[in-house]
């Protein structure tokens, strides 16, 4: 045999043996993950199909997914992919994996001890999930770890010290999380190779010598400890403090209530490596002048300080060459006071300046419009002048713009805007322009606006159609101004569409051209629209809010109205809709608040309403012309806190089953928020809540309610035709405001345990049948501010020493057999009359006429009222965004005032 054949042959058959045992090698191998890859899923559930390659007879060595990269199983990667369910504790069985990834998942459960058996794991992220327990102390085990994230999951207590055998570790990201805290921080001092530490959240309380542990890290670049609880550092420094190199890129320092003094240890760490640093939520005031020395600082964050300081000085303590080097300045929800003075014009990098919701006052100074990279600037909720007219020499740069709530010098309309070709983000609300806007203004931007606010002024003229002024998914907010003429034509792209409160007329047929459109909020109320509304509507399958309320539509709803299955808030309230609710309406299945009041619709009240609308907490249909009787489907809806079914033709009697909505048992507001988003070219995606509202009969009268709404818990069965006795379950609305079955055919006695209400503010059983004595449970009912029991056959003595008494004899008239205070008919056995002390006056025709206190009661009392104003503030002040609310909200403020005054008033009288 020629050599060179035999060669080629042997090399042949070794291959093809060595293949062979490799395949037996691999087989074992498959075997083995594969019944481990079957362990690891069972537990889990992937909404987006992560583990559908993973069958019976997958190979691993082909095992290849768009959400999976994984080769003999040492690399695992499933983030960001909507997980549910457990880790599995059969994850102890991939024992090559180096590599595992489960982070931003819905992961619950603990962290199981098995990932300690994963020795070769060199990276672990199971951060942004919702895990419990405690810092499981196996980690320290895993000595190849070079990256470990937990952040934002549920764990507590304390972090572990095994941390500190993670010698090779170059990330470390721990907390937020609930109650943690470190007991001893010198295990951080062994991490030598640390490049990244973040411990938000992580109480460092008792560590009065972190900075030295810190300053020992020679890589570190990034540090975090936003909400430690951060101590002042003992003096005098050590030597290593006063030694220090640090390198540190990014610091961050917020919500630790430092004061300036902490500004002697913060010199360590600010050398000129420093590029981004974050002070936020302090109370500092001011800033030292070595920090306009840092030559490499970029961003600074400021904002939510709560010591008063003067901007002047706080931008002469950055004059360095800091000011040449800054790019971002937030400080915004600060307490600065002063002008913005030209001194703003030395910061000649600045790309973003936010000094929003602070007490600065004056004129804008025309130099901060010549900084030539100024492309954001957000100066809203200030009691800054911007004059009517600039001589702007240039064309300025800016493209988000937000001077809300500022003032002007003189009502006209800002000409000067003009030349700001490059806006896409504008916001004027509520800065005092009465005037007309100039045509031009919608003629003058180069590119499309992605936001527009204009509302809460009184400016007038024509709205030109919008299809060529606004970009896709743009917003545009023109409330609360004098606009008229027909709604303008707009693109149905757009995302958010508020023309509400203004002059608008003539109907909406025009929506009928849209083929499909992205729109997700559409608010035309308070205008004078008329005409049926256009049966078009299945290409709004994405609107979450239509408010078309205060007009005046009429005729029948189309039946296309079903079509919009994402809808979250349906408002006609006040115009002459008529004839039956179309059926196909059950379909929208995401409603949270249905209010199709004042208007003329007629027939049963509909039971797919109970049995389709699960997620309601509004059900408004008062002052229509609804007959029968009311369903007991309507006690399927657990999330329900507001029922009026008043103004109708009801008859029957009142459902025993409405103690069946929870809502109105347990504590707390809605639950859920109307959600809707606005996108902003260049930002990331943002959710608004909408601030909904309602007219409801308050205390005899028609108020409307906003931010209050989302507090109030109510019934009203009022003006029908209702019959029988009040069923006692309702008493177990232990959480119900606001009680009115006035104006019916109401019988018996009033039950015996009414008083276990005890949150009832307001209580109207006037005007019925009621016989026999007023319960003696009522004197528990202290929070009780309205009663109105008249015209009834109630007898027997007003029960006395208690909050009844305070009530005007009014409330009780038309009750012949009731007697004593504060009525001046005598109880037998009474010689003389008992002296009243009541809240107000009377002006002879039965009606109160005490101060403001009693005319706009509202919701209140004691801890009612804290407890309400502080989640209708956090609400509107803290999502800013959401703010442009406020102004409705503020002609509700001046109630909650009345009411802590009422409140006290009251206890003075219990």
């Amino acid at each position: 045999m020629n050599p060179c054949v035999f060669i080629i042959f042997s090399l042949l058959l070794l291959t093809a043996s060595q293949l062979e045992g490799d395949d037996r090698n691999m087989k074992k191998c498959l075997d083995k993950e594969r019944r481990a890859l079957h362990l690891f899923k069972a537990p889990l559930d992937c909404p987006f199909g992560c583990f559908y390659t993973w069958t019976a007879e997958i190979d691993c060595c082909k095992l290849s997914h768009s959400f999976l990269n994984l080769t003999y199983l040492n690399h695992l990667h499933l983030s960001r992919n909507s997980l549910h369910g457990t880790i599995p504790r059969s994850i102890g069985s991939l024992t090559r994996l180096s590599y595992l990834n489960i982070g931003f998942n819905n992961l619950n459960g603990t962290i199981p001890r098995s990932i300690g058996s994963l020795t070769k794991l060199s990276y672990l992220d199971l951060g942004s999930n919702n895990l419990s327990g405690t810092f499981p102390t196996f980690i320290g085990s895993l000595t190849r770890l070079t990256y470990v994230d937990l952040f934002y999951n549920s764990l507590y207590g304390t972090i572990p010290q095994e941390f500190g055998n993670l010698t090779n570790l170059q990330h470390l990201s721990l907390g937020p999380d609930g109650g943690c805290r470190v007991e001893n921080i010198e295990w951080v001092s062994h991490l030598s190779h640390l490049h990244y530490l973040a411990l938000d959240g992580i109480s460092l309380a008792k560590q009065n010598h972190w900075v030295d542990v810190i300053l020992s890290l020679p890589k570190l670049s990034y540090l975090s400890l936003d909400g430690c609880e951060l101590s002042q550092i003992m003096y005098p420094y050590s030597s290593l403090i006063l030694n220090s190199s640090s390198s540190i890129v990014e610091l961050r320092l917020g919500n630790n209530n430092l004061t300036s003094s902490m500004y002697r240890w913060l010199l360590p760490f600010t050398s000129n490596s420093l590029v981004h640093l974050d002070l936020s939520g302090n109370m500092l005031d001011g800033i030292p002048k070595y920090l306009g020395n840092l030559c490499t600082l970029e961003t600074l964050y400021f904002s939510y300080n709560s010591a008063v300081v003067k901007f002047s000085d706080f931008l002469n303590n950055l004059s360095g060459c800091t000011s040449l080097s800054l790019q971002y300045l937030v400080a915004s929800y600060s307490q600065f006071t002063g002008p913005l003075s030209g001194d703003i014009q030395n910061f000649s990098s600045l790309a973003r300046l936010d000094i929003s919701d602070n007490h600065l006052n004056g004129s804008i100074s025309e130099k901060l419009w010549e900084l030539p990279w100024l492309q954001t600037l957000d100066l809203s909720f200030n009691n800054l002048r911007v004059p009517s007219t600039y001589h702007l020499s240039n064309i300025s740069y800016v493209k988000y713009l937000d001077l809300s709530s500022c003032k002007l010098l003189g009502p006209r309309f800002p000409k000067w805007i003009h030349t700001f070709k490059n806006l896409y983000h504008l916001d004027l609300s509520n800065t005092g322009i009465s005037d007309t806007i100039p045509l031009e203004f919608w003629d003058v931007w180069p590119y499309p606006l992605t936001y527009l606010n204009l509302s809460s002024n009184n400016i007038s003229r024509k709205v030109p159609d919008l299809f060529l002024i606004f970009d896709a998914y743009s917003v545009i907010d023109l409330s609360s101004n004098s606009f008229y003429g027909p709604i303008p034509k707009f693109s149905f792209e757009m995302e958010s569409i508020n023309l509400s409160r203004n002059k608008f007329s003539g109907g909406i047929s025009f929506i009928c051209q849209a083929v499909y459109g992205f729109l997700l909020f559409l608010d035309l109320s308070h205008n004078s629209l008329s005409g049926q509304l256009p049966d078009c509507l299945w290409n709004f399958d994405s609107l979450t809010v239509l408010n078309l309320g205060h007009n005046n539509f009429f005729g029948r709803l189309p039946p296309s109205i079903g079509s919009m299955i994402e809808l979250q808030v349906l408002y006609l309230y006040d115009n002459n809709f008529s004839g039956e609710l179309p059926f196909s309406l059950k379909n929208c299945k995401s409603l949270i608040s249905l209010d199709l009041g004042a208007n003329k619709f007629s027939d049963n009240v509909p039971v797919w309403i109970g049995e389709n609308l699960s997620g309601l907490n509004v059900l408004i249909l008062r002052s229509n012309k609804f007959f029968g009787t009311i369903p007991l489907q309507l006690c399927q809806l657990p999330n329900l806190q507001i029922l009026d079914l008043s103004m109708n033709s009801l008859h029957g009697t009142i459902p025993s089953c409405l103690s069946n909505l929870t809502n109105m048992v347990q504590q707390g507001g809605f639950s859920q928020d109307v959600l809707f988003y606005e996108r902003i070219r260049g930002y990331a995606t943002r959710a608004g809540i909408y601030v909904d509202h309602a007219l409801i009969e308050w205390q005899g009268v028609e108020r409307e309610f906003f931010s209050t709404l989302k507090l109030l818990k109510a019934i009203d069965l009022s003006s029908n035709n209702l019959t029988g006795q009040i069923p006692y379950q309702i008493t177990n609305l232990s959480d119900l405001v606001s009680l009115n079955l006035s104006k019916n055919a109401l019988s018996g006695e009033i039950p015996q345990k009414i008083g276990e209400m005890k949150k009832l503010l307001t209580l109207d059983l006037s005007r019925n049948n009621f016989s026999g004595q007023i319960p003696s449970s009522m004197s528990q009912m202290s929070l009780l501010n309205y009663l109105d029991l008249s015209f009834n056959n109630l007898s027997g003595r007003i029960p006395t020493n208690t909050q009844l008494q305070s009530f005007q004899p009014s409330r009780y008239v038309g009750n012949k057999g009731l007697c004593g205070p504060p009525l001046t008919k005598k109880c037998p056995g009474d010689e003389e009359p008992v002296a009243t002390s009541v809240i107000g006056k009377n002006d002879g025709d039965g009606e109160d006429t005490d101060d403001e206190l009693e005319k706009w009661f509202y919701i209140g009392g004691g801890m009612g009222f804290a407890t309400g104003f502080w989640m209708a503030c956090g609400a509107l002040l803290l999502n800013r965004r959401g703010r442009h609310a406020f102004f409705q909200f503020y002609d509700s403020f001046k109630d909650w005032v009345y009411v802590f005054i009422a409140s006290l008033k009251m206890a003075r009288h219990t």
